[in-house]
């Protein structure tokens, strides 16, 4: 890729972050705006899961995809095609006068959505080859992805009252243009790898069925159950084609995603660490707001507004001092220091009481948010650091894809537990708040305990200095 002038550089760093914001403000607004849209559209309360269920879907399948594809192709028309699909299924998803409408519109965002996330880390490892540059651009890439919830949430809250929730989707629309025009003129333009080096179609297609299934299978879990003939059978059919997917990539001579990625132990252990922590903390993201709705009474703007600390601490501390802590300690190091923070975070909320005080109860909660601003830039720059030129978009796509099966997870886990536990508690003749929060206190335990696993998987696993894992992997060859 050619030398790109330094202050290009940080621009297109501002570009890729801004795709990525947009992304992941469109997912917490929707979320906040999600009774008016039943209520104008007519959603029965299974199809409007479909508004979160199809984007997600989307996303999760294509990232890997996606990412390779940036490598072959070039990564920067990758994410100006992602940005421009997502920009017009906005639009589509805006002027829905239908659920069918809303829907497609939604699965399309989640298409353009995936082939921006998928190289954005990519262009960035790329650009930045300077370790300490490097870190501060992942810093802010990273405050980015933590804050757009909170943010979205307070935005998602005032756009739907104000003018409506078809304006969550208009939106993208000038932020989507402009990111557009600023792209071309600042990502460097890399012709990738060449179609002519092989497209593993058949295991792009036994990746992308096989992920697709599994989230499929993981967002009905609360509709149909965990032994249901429907759940087991369509997560079996998942496990089937994810495993001829890796038999592929070990017998083809031009694999889709290399095999050899996985020796190093950065990339390997990052991305397990990953989906044990990013499913931990879906109850921190919805849980929460969940509890300060629904037993706390307030309303989507003040939910927004009371858990933006954590938005504030995670920005200050990823993009004030996690680079220069990373750059004295060493990633690993601070990735643990982030995480037992998090412990910390969901012990206190599993001991929330029903009659929360917001200064004693819930803002050390908040505060304690800033281990996220420590682990996450600590744990992406593991998770790329064992990455040569021609995989960095591969390595982009699987940490992303990582982060999506986390998500799936807690999802599917966290809140099914919290579920089960307030259906018990009611049965019993409790209370509905105290019910509720009892559901939640289950969900925060066991979100403790899969960051107590992550922990002793980036204790055990991973290690520092990560230079000899990248030296590894180079010695390996850098593509395929």
């Amino acid at each position: 890729m050619p030398t790109t002038p330094a202050p290009s550089r940080w621009l297109a760093l501002g570009v890729i972050a801004t795709g990525m914001l947009m992304t992941i403000l469109d997912g917490s607004i929707v979320t906040v705006a999600m009774p008016a849209i039943q209520a104008d559209l007519g959603f029965s309360p299974a199809g409007l899961s479909w508004v979160v269920n199809a984007y997600l879907i989307a996303f999760g399948s294509l990232l890997l995809l996606a990412g390779r594809l940036g490598d072959l192709i070039g990564r920067r028309r990758v994410f100006l095609a992602g940005t421009a699909v997502f920009t017009a299924a906005s639009v589509l998803a805006g002027v829905a006068t239908a659920p069918a409408v809303l829907i497609v519109a939604r699965f399309l965002q989640g298409v353009g959505s995936a082939a921006a996330a998928a190289v954005s880390l990519g262009i960035l490892v790329t650009l930045f080859a300077d370790p300490g540059e490097r870190s501060r651009a992942i810093a802010v890439f990273s405050f980015t992805g933590a804050a757009g919830a909170s943010i979205g949430s307070v935005l998602g809250g005032v756009l739907t009252d104000a003018l409506g929730w078809h304006w969550i989707f208009f939106i993208n629309l000038p932020i989507g243009l402009a990111t557009l025009a600023v792209a071309v003129r600042v990502l460097p333009a890399d012709r990738g790898l060449g179609l002519a080096a092989g497209v593993d179609v058949a295991g792009a297609l036994l990746v992308s069925a096989g992920l697709m299934l599994g989230i499929l299978t993981v967002v009905r879990v609360e509709e149909y159950g965990w032994a249901s003939a429907s759940t087991l059978g369509s997560g079996a059919f998942a496990l089937v084609l994810l495993a001829a997917f890796l038999v592929r990539q070990a017998t083809a001579r031009v694999p889709l995603m290399p095999l050899r990625i996985f020796r190093s132990r950065s990339v390997s252990g990052a991305n397990l660490v990953q989906i044990l922590m990013v499913a931990a903390l879906f109850s921190f993201q919805v849980l929460v707001a969940l509890y300060l709705q629904k037993v706390g009474g307030y309303g989507a703007a003040g939910t927004g507004l009371a858990m933006l600390p954590a938005a504030v601490v995670i920005g200050v501390v990823s993009l004030g001092v996690s680079a220069r802590l990373n750059a004295r300690f060493g990633e690993r190091n601070v990735l643990l220091a982030g995480l037992a923070l998090l412990v910390g975070m969901l012990v206190l909320l599993a001991r929330i009481p029903v009659h929360a005080d917001y200064l004693t109860d819930l803002l050390p909660v908040m505060l304690l948010g800033s281990g996220f601003g420590l682990a996450l830039p600590a744990l992406t720059a593991l998770g790329m650091s064992g990455a040569g030129e021609g995989d960095a978009g591969l390595a982009s796509g699987l940490f992303n894809t990582t982060q999506q099966i986390g998500m799936a997870l807690g999802v599917a886990v966290l809140s099914t537990l919290a579920a089960s536990r307030t259906g018990d508690l009611l049965a019993e003749g409790g209370e509905r708040a105290e019910a509720l929060t009892g559901g939640y206190h289950l969900a925060f335990a066991v979100g403790a305990g899969l960051l107590v696993a992550a922990f002793a998987v980036a204790f055990l696993v991973l290690r520092g200095p990560r230079r000899g894992d990248e030296a590894e992997v180079s010695a390996s060859g850098a593509v395929a």
